[in-house]
Order: C-alpha cells, then structure tokens, then sequence
C-alpha cells in the first residue's frame, strides 16, 4: 500500500503565520498571530506531519525563528518538517536538536553541493531536498534568483548520493490557486527513483486525489498551504477522502 500524506503548511515571518503569493514578500497576508496554536490546531484535525517554513530564515540566509520552530516541535505529537535558510551542519544539528524530525535544504542544494552531499551522508531520511522550479529550472534564495539547473537534473543526482525525499515546488502555481503542476511532479519523481512531495498550486480536495492517484509512482504526499487558510479544503475531510481512495 502506497501511503500519502497531506501536510499543512506554516510559513513563519516575524513570528506569525502568514502566506506569500509566489514567494513576495510585499504580497502578504496574515493568518494567525500565533503559529503554535495553528500547529495544534492542525494536528487537531488529524495531520500527521506539520510542515513549517522560516521565511525570515529563507531571505536572511540562516534560521531566524528557532525558538518559536522548537516550541511547535515540543507542542505537537506529530512529527514536524523544516525548510528555510539552512546552510551550514551546525544549523541542521541545531533544528534537529530542538525536536524537528525532517529539514528541508533549498538553495544550499544549488549552491554548496559539498555541504548538500555531507548532510545526507550524516542525517540520510531526516533530510528533504527542496527544488523550487521556475520553468524547469531550479530557483534559490527564496525565489529571489533563478539557476540554471534543472529540477530533474539536480534531483538525480542528489538521489545518487542518498536523497530519499524531494519537495517540489513550480513557482508559478504557489499561492495562486491553480491546481498543481501533475505531470511535472510525477516527471520529478520518475527521474529521481524518489518520493516527491508536491507543492504550490493545490486548491481543492480534488487536487489532492488527483496527486494521490499517483502514490504508488512516487507522489508521496502533498504540502497545503492557502487552501487550508481561506477553507477552500477542510484538513479532516481531505485526509479522510485520500484514506478512503488511495491503496
């Protein structure tokens, strides 16, 4: 039986829940003052993996909210997964130490290879590489800049040296309410041989069964995000349908 997962997003600035429309910083709203309380709430709800973002750590190049990342860690039974300007192994053993028990490296996997490849080497399945693509090609430092890597590239090489999970994100369909990108995440996971985690573009229940349709190719789960905040999908009863149709 192929599992899928569905994971509902918290993307922390300045200490609170907020979302950006494809990574811009001058689009955002805020969800909730206090993110803790959307963890359990979450949770609450039946979600088995929270997914947390410092985005005050994805522009500044270095995690930012720590404390507020360990608290939801130590607040919450279920396991929690971290991306956002992770660059160094001290930074890695650090949120590890506070409890989180996956963390997502983006740029870094572009931009210092060497680093990229020893956190496998030492953390193996607690790492999630993280491609952020814009047409194909890989962009970093918060979507700020784009590579010229691209996704299927880097994902089958990071494979090659002990990437197990990848969570994809097409840019242009974040925040936007769109639908996600189907075939280009199921593409992802067949050139890399891994479990892909779609993100960005996931609107409605049905978004969800369609990724899910796709589990036992490697679409392992999906991050919500947006959809959860405005109620266009009801945590509960999307992870109820996906546990009623995926086998």
């Amino acid at each position: 039986m192929s599992s899928f997962v569905i994971y509902p997003a918290i993307d922390i600035r300045g200490g609170k829940c907020v979302r950006l429309v494809q990574g811009d910083y001058a689009r955002e709203t805020v969800y909730n003052e206090n993110p803790v309380e959307v963890a359990r709430s979450w949770e609450a709800q039946g979600g088995s993996f929270i997914h947390l973002v410092d985005l005050d750590g994805a522009k500044a190049g270095h995690p930012v909210n720590d404390a507020l990342i360990g608290e939801i860690a130590r607040r919450v039974q279920v396991p929690v997964q971290v991306g956002g300007g992770l660059r160094t192994l001290a930074d890695v053993e650090r949120l590890l130490g506070l409890g989180v028990s996956r963390v997502i490296i983006g740029t870094a996997a572009i931009e210092d290879r060497a680093f990229t490849e020893a956190v496998l080497g030492t953390y193996g399945d607690k790492v999630a590489i993280g491609i952020d693509a814009r047409n194909g090609f890989v962009a970093t430092r918060g979507w700020l800049e784009t590579s010229e890597v691209q996704a299927e590239v880097l994902a089958k090489e990071l494979a090659a040296k002990g990437a197990e999970t990848f969570i994809f994100t097409d840019i242009s369909r974040d925040g936007m309410m769109q639908g996600p990108n189907v075939e280009a995440i199921r593409s992802l996971a067949q050139a890399s041989g891994r479990t892909v985690i779609a993100s960005g573009g996931v609107t409605v229940q049905d978004d969800l069964l369609k990724l899910a349709a796709y589990a036992d190719q490697g679409i392992g789960g999906a991050i919500v995000g947006k959809a959860l905040y405005t109620g266009s999908i009801d945590l509960a009863e999307a992870i109820a349908a996906i546990s009623g149709g995926v086998n």
